[in-house]
């Protein structure tokens, strides 16, 4: 059997980005950061996105049915850590950029590398998470080349940096 902090500990190797997931509905608006994230399929395109049943932020997601994945660069250290923290209110985290809506109205961070603007099709419960399937209808892409990732428990930029 393997224990929760050997897996936990393992897993802090697989590098992975840094996203932070919004919503916006009757629920109100909600974000929290995330790295369980990953494509599924082009064909319709659709990505994965886990979530803990904890989370305070959890009914509001299931409630509005839809959501915002905001990649993050690596000048959004800051907004991570906010959306990470329960210091924060919805309201404080929000003022920390400048967002934008696409289609279904979940906030999309202006300057992410690049944001996903979903609807929630499917949602499974696996242990303490659910996820979320969702079914990307809108995509904002930035001109930004560093990414934001992180390994071995701390933030990471990763990209093309340019040579003076």
């Amino acid at each position: 059997m393997i224990e929760a902090t050997d897996f936990r500990n393992a897993m802090s190797l697989l590098t992975t980005a840094v996203n932070v997931i919004t919503t916006e509905g009757e629920a109100g608006m909600h974000g929290f950061t995330a790295s369980a994230v990953c494509s599924v399929t082009d064909t319709p395109p659709t990505l994965l996105v886990c979530m803990n049943q904890s989370s305070r932020s959890h009914a509001h997601f299931l409630e509005n049915k839809v959501l915002s994945v905001n990649v993050l660069g690596s000048q959004h250290e800051q907004i991570s850590n906010a959306f990470a923290s329960s210091k924060f209110n919805s309201e404080e985290r929000f003022k920390l950029g400048s967002w934008v809506a696409l289609q279904t109205g979940s906030p999309v961070l202006k300057d992410a590398l690049v944001s996903f603007d979903c609807q929630i099709e499917q949602i499974q419960e696996v242990g303490t998470h659910s996820v979320f399937m969702c079914r990307v209808v809108a995509i904002r892409q930035n001109q930004q080349e560093e990414s934001l990732v992180y390994f071995n428990r701390a933030y990471h930029a990763v990209g093309q940096l340019e040579l003076a």
